[in-house]
C-alpha cells in the first residue's frame, strides 16, 4: 500500500479521490452481484477494498483530516452493507431473510464501533493499536479483512450464501458482546 500511495501522491492523486474510487467500485460490485455476476463483483470488491487501504497510506503521506477519516468509515459501511443486499436481490427467495440477519449483525457491529469511539472521544482516550486511524478504533472478531474474506466466499460459492451469511452474522454477534463488555468497562 505504501509503493502504491507513493506513486499516487507523486502523480497528484488526492486521498479522498480514491475514497470515493473505492466507494463506486463497491457499488458497481453490488450491481454486478445483483445481477448475478459474481465474478465480477468478487474482482471489483477486490479493487474497492485496494483504494480502501489506499487512501488512508495517501492521506498519512500529506496531512489526515477530519473530513477524509469521516467520508472513509461513512462510505465503507454503505459499502458493507451494499453487498448482502445485493446477493438478496439476486435471489430473494432464498437469501433475503440471511440477508436481512447479516445486515441487522452489521447494524450492531457498526453502531457498537461508532458508539465506542464517540466517548472514546469525548474521554481523550486514544488506542495504541491503532495510532493511524481517524477515530478511536476498537478492534474485533469481525473486521475488514474477515467481512472480505466472507464477501469473496459468498462470490466463489454464491449457492452456500445463507451459511456464510448466518456464520458471519453469529461472529458479529460475538464482536457486539465483546465490544458491549468493552464499553461497559472503559466508560464505567
Amino acid at each position: 500500500m505504501q509503493r502504491g500511495a507513493h506513486l499516487l501522491h507523486r502523480w497528484g492523486v488526492q486521498a479522498n479521490s480514491v475514497t470515493w474510487t473505492g466507494f463506486a467500485l463497491g457499488l458497481v460490485a453490488a450491481v454486478a452481484i445483483a445481477c448475478g455476476a459474481y465474478g465480477i463483483g468478487l474482482v471489483l470488491i477486490l479493487a474497492s477494498r485496494v483504494c480502501d487501504g489506499l487512501d488512508g497510506a495517501l492521506a498519512r503521506l500529506t496531512q489526515p483530516t477530519d473530513r477524509g477519516a469521516f467520508l472513509d468509515i461513512a462510505l465503507d459501511f454503505i459499502f458493507y452493507a451494499s453487498i448482502p443486499l445485493a446477493f438478496a436481490v439476486a435471489n430473494p427467495a432464498e437469501r433475503a431473510l440471511p440477508a436481512a440477519a447479516l445486515l441487522a449483525a452489521f447494524i450492531g457491529t457498526g453502531s457498537s464501533f461508532l458508539a465506542y469511539a464517540v466517548f472514546a472521544e469525548r474521554r481523550g482516550l486514544s488506542s495504541d493499536l491503532y495510532p493511524n486511524k481517524g477515530i478511536f478504533y476498537l478492534g474485533g472478531l469481525t473486521e475488514a479483512s474477515e467481512t472480505l474474506i466472507c464477501f469473496a466466499l459468498m462470490c466463489v460459492v454464491p449457492a452456500q450464501f445463507a451459511v456464510w451469511a448466518y456464520g458471519f452474522a453469529l461472529l458479529c454477534v460475538l464482536t457486539i458482546v465483546t465490544r458491549l463488555i468493552a464499553g461497559w468497562r472503559s466508560f464505567g
